[in-house]
C-alpha cells in the first residue's frame, strides 16, 4: 500500500498496555510504598468527592445529613477498589519477612 522514503511499509501500531493497578509490580508483588499511597488516594479521593456531592446535594435539598452519607460511601468505595486491585490482599509483604507469622508447619523450633 502506502511506503516510506526508504521503502519500509508502514505498519499501524498498537498502544503500549500496562497490567495491573497502580503500585504492584510485574512481578505480582506489592510495591510497598507506592501501593500505600495508591490505598491512600483512592480512600481520601473518595472520602472529598463523594462529600463534596452530599454538599452539593445538602444545599440544594436544604438538609445536612448527606454530606457525611456521602463521606462514608466515599471511604468504602474506596476500600472496595484498593481490594479489587489487589492492593489490600494480606499476601506476603514487600520485605519478604515471615517472621510475623510464627514458623512453617514442617519447620522446627
Amino acid at each position: 500500500m502506502f511506503s516510506r522514503k526508504d521503502g519500509r511499509k508502514n505498519k499501524p501500531r498498537t498502544p503500549k498496555t500496562t497490567s495491573g493497578a497502580p503500585g504492584v509490580s510485574e512481578d505480582g508483588g506489592d510495591g510497598g510504598y507506592n501501593a500505600g499511597i495508591a490505598v491512600f488516594s483512592y480512600i481520601v479521593g473518595g472520602i472529598i468527592v463523594w462529600s463534596l456531592i452530599g454538599w452539593g446535594l445538602d444545599n440544594l435539598w436544604g438538609t445536612r445529613w448527606i454530606v457525611l452519607a456521602g463521606a462514608l460511601l466515599g471511604a468504602a468505595g474506596g476500600f472496595y477498589l484498593s481490594h479489587m486491585h489487589g492492593l489490600t490482599s494480606s499476601g506476603t509483604s514487600a520485605g519478604g519477612d515471615n517472621a510475623a507469622r510464627g514458623p512453617a508447619k514442617g519447620e522446627e523450633q
